[in-house]
Order: C-alpha cells, then sequence, then structure tokens
C-alpha cells in the first residue's frame, strides 16, 4: 500500500486491464493518480535498536489444513492470540492481535486494536528514501533489517528505494475521506484501506520503489529488479510480499509487488520453503476479501 503516488493510469483503468487479461491486477490498496495526500505530521524518531524480532511462521481453494500455525481467530476481541509453527524454536510467540508484535494481522476483517495505534520506536532507516516525513519513517525493527536487506541487495548491483514507510491514523482519515468524496465509498473501499485498517499504520511494512523509478506503485513493477530481488530473497531479513499476485480473495487487496511485510527471519523463511503465500493462511485465519 502507498503513501503518496506516482502519477500513473487510474484504478478503473487498472480493472479493465485486469479484466482483459492482458498483464498485472491493479493494486486495491494503492491507486496511482489517486486524490493528493495531505501532508503528515512527522512523529520524532527516537534510537534505533538493532535486534531484529526473530519469529516463526494462500491458495484460494486449499484443500488442505493450513501449514502455519495453529491459531485462534480473534478478531472479534482484543485478547491477544498466538500460535507456533511446529519448526519454531520455542518461545518465540507472537500476537496476532498486538500491533506491535511482527505477526499482528490487518486486513478487512481485523482492525489495529487500538484504531488510532501509533509505534513507539519510529526511525528513518539509514536506506536510500524516496519519501520523507513521516512516511520515511518505520518502528526501530523493521528499519534495522531493511537496512540489512537493502545492503545486500545493493551488494548483488539491486538499488532499492523505500517509497512509503509509517502512515498515522490522521493521515489515513484523510485519505480515506478523499477518496469517498471524490469517488464515493464503494470505489474507495477498493482503492483504500479504512482508518485502522491499515498495515502501514503499524510500521511493519513498507512499500519499495526501483532505483530507476520505473513503473512506481504500478502492475509493471513487478518485472522491475528491486521487486524480483525482493520476492526471491526478502525472506532471508524476515520479509514477506504480503499481497501476492492471484490472492485478493484471501487478502482484500491486489497484486502489490511493492509491499513488504517483516514478520522475522524464521516465519518468513518458513513461509518461502512451505510455499504458503498468504499470512492468513499461514496462521490459519480466515480470509478477508471485503470488509464485514
Amino acid at each position: 500500500m502507498c503513501h503518496n503516488r506516482a502519477a500513473g493510469p487510474s484504478r478503473r483503468a487498472f480493472a479493465r486491464f485486469l479484466a482483459a487479461g492482458s498483464g498485472l491486477a491493479a493494486a486495491t490498496a494503492c491507486s496511482p493518480g489517486a486524490p493528493p495526500l495531505p501532508a503528515a505530521a512527522t512523529p520524532a524518531p527516537v534510537a534505533s535498536t538493532a535486534a531484529a524480532a526473530a519469529a516463526p511462521t494462500a491458495t484460494e481453494a486449499a484443500t488442505t489444513p493450513p501449514p502455519g500455525p495453529a491459531a485462534t481467530d480473534e478478531a472479534a476481541t482484543p485478547a491477544p492470540a498466538t500460535g507456533v509453527p511446529a519448526s519454531a524454536p520455542p518461545g518465540k510467540q507472537h500476537s496476532l492481535v498486538d500491533p506491535a508484535s511482527p505477526w499482528v494481522i490487518v486486513n478487512k476483517r481485523r482492525p489495529l486494536i487500538p484504531a488510532a495505534f501509533e509505534p513507539a520506536d519510529l526511525v528513518q532507516p539509514r536506506i536510500r528514501l524516496a519519501s520523507a516525513g513521516a512516511a520515511a519513517l518505520l518502528n526501530s525493527t523493521t528499519a534495522a533489517a531493511a537496512e540489512e536487506m537493502f545492503a545486500a541487495a545493493a551488494a548483488d548491483g539491486i538499488t532499492m528505494t523505500l517509497a512509503s514507510g509509517y502512515r498515522s491514523y490522521a493521515t489515513q482519515t484523510a485519505t480515506y475521506a478523499n477518496y469517498v468524496n471524490t469517488r464515493g465509498q464503494v470505489e474507495a473501499d477498493t482503492a483504500s484501506a479504512r482508518p485502522g485498517y491499515s498495515e502501514h499504520q503499524t510500521g511493519w511494512s513498507f512499500d519499495i520503489g526501483d532505483g530507476s523509478g520505473a513503473c512506481g506503485f504500478m502492475p509493471c513493477f513487478a518485472k522491475q529488479p528491486s521487486a524480483a530481488w525482493a520476492a526471491a530473497s526478502g525472506h532471508r531479513f524476515g520479509f514477506v510480499v504480503r499481497y501476492p499476485w492471484m490472492f485478493h480473495g484471501t487478502t482484500g487487496y491486489y497484486y502489490e509487488p511493492w509491499h513488504l511485510r517483516f514478520i522475522g527471519v524464521e516465519a518468513a523463511t518458513d513461509m518461502k520453503n512451505r510455499g504458503v503465500d498468504t499470512l492468513e493462511e499461514y496462521f490459519g485465519l480466515d480470509a478477508a476479501p471485503a470488509y464485514p
């Protein structure tokens, strides 16, 4: 999902593109050419911690039980729930509800609790930025992992940029309202997360760009070097592509090859090795194609 958008085709054009079967689907939560976003207040960064959280670990018509950890779907209650896959080291469990947890699941059926959560440890990572202000911030764990990943990519000749990071509840409220005012709520819900439902608010996710600047927040980004590298190697640093190709019926969003989510090296590697595509399947949670 994005914060400030590069110019490009509208979401309606993307929908026609997808219906025609001639390429990649439009990104539901990131609409190029969307109404301009209001300026966001920049939280004051605090000292970064070097420790990255090590955490253990869909097809839309799965015929076997989820391979990930057994977890109770506690979306309707604020009580934290954890789950651990059989391969995980003992004791490394994380809440699926607490927004300060690397395993928190945020989707159209699972809002943030509390809705106005703000990370206590926002920092600006020492990586190449294509954003400014609050959008250049991540929580300290994600920032440290991103620094390692960007350095490894650079060693392989790949230049990544941080295109959009943290987004506050207030910014998301203004963004969503702008969509509703200009496009109506039905279309707004296909183009922007409602306030309190955005993964960007947690500090655990961010959007990447390619060093060339090509195809920013557009379907063709999937073919850019940085996108291909992140999809193949991001798990080594704890990242997964949160909204994979053809799993919008599970995640609620169309393919976003630029949107990375930190869940920890062990969990991300386990997902990669098992061939699990979405966090919903990995943690044994219901699909979230739309708001209730």
